[in-house]
């Protein structure tokens, strides 16, 4: 198997997204050093000698602004006007926040230092590029300061937070995706610690209950009534196994992404990893799967 980091991209192309993260990052201690928050555990991207900003990507459409009141952690911040806005795309590690039985996962206060840093009392334009709203009432949006900068981009070019994506919000995964996988590749922030290591689906079942990214080769694919299995191991009812519903498939077609052709290729995926006859992902579009 290749390093967790090896995903076929060319050697330009990580080069220059290396490059692009080193510059963004640096742009996000300074910050940090100007507010005096506390900076991200991982320094590296300190010693960069220039700095750039992410941009907006043109997927995306600025509709609203407003101004940042309080920040709740790596991906949660409160308006002035009392929204509560999901930095949609992303996951930063989780505070407690108060919830029964949950402790803090690692980095959580530096994350939400780093947000904080970047966006604290800032009046920001809100994007979207998908579901607008969540079941609980939160603004699912992008925000890019007054100066253009993409608060995405930034937190995930610091390594700060990893890509999640939803099914009714895919706008700007892709590039979201290079962004961390950069990140991931310097050993920014989060992706120095082992909480948040790429498995190997020998190490899902132990992870049960939480988001995790798996790598490796697939065994075996198959369509069934109720969808398409993904096996990496021999015994489909103990080892892991990603799925896809069959009503989830039509994402698939689309977009041209033959779920069968997988069938002996390297893939990693993301999910809530659950026990389904053994430790399971489901998917449910395609930018959850990175063919490597």
């Amino acid at each position: 198997m290749t390093s967790p980091d090896d995903d076929g991209a060319s050697p330009k192309r990580l080069l220059t997204a290396r490059r692009g993260v080193l510059a963004v990052a640096v742009a996000v201690v300074a910050a940090l050093m100007v507010r005096r928050w506390p900076r991200p555990e991982n320094s590296a991207a300190g010693r960069a000698l220039s700095a750039s900003q992410p941009a907006l990507p043109d997927d995306l459409q600025i509709a609203d602004s407003g101004t940042v009141d309080e920040i709740v952690d790596g991906d949660t911040v409160v308006l002035r006007d009392g929204r509560q806005v999901r930095l949609v795309g992303t996951q930063a590690p989780k505070l407690a926040l108060g919830r029964k039985n949950f402790i803090d996962w690692p980095l959580s206060p530096q994350s939400k230092d780093a947000l904080g840093a970047l966006v604290a009392s800032e009046t920001v334009d809100l994007a979207f590029g998908g579901l607008r709203e969540d079941r609980h009432g939160r603004t699912l949006a992008h925000l890019v300061r007054k100066d253009g900068l993409w608060v995405q981009g930034a937190m995930l070019a610091a390594g700060m937070c990893r890509v999640y994506s939803f099914a009714d919000n895919r706008a700007a995964v892709a590039p979201m995706l290079d962004l961390e996988r950069a990140a991931r590749g310097e050993q920014l922030g989060i992706w120095d610690h082992p909480y948040y290591a790429i498995r190997d689906p020998r190490e899902a079942e132990a992870q049960i209950g939480q988001f995790e990214l798996v790598q490796g080769d697939v065994l075996h694919a198959a369509d069934a009534r109720s969808g398409t299995y993904l096996n990496f191991g021999r015994d489909w009812s103990t080892d892991f196994t990603v799925f896809v519903r069959r009503e989830d498939r039509r994402i698939f077609d689309e977009d041209g992404f033959d779920l069968l052709a997988l069938e002996g290729r390297q893939i990693r995926v993301r999910g809530w990893l659950v026990d389904r006859d053994g430790p399971m992902i489901e998917i449910s579009h395609p930018e959850q799967i990175e063919v490597l």
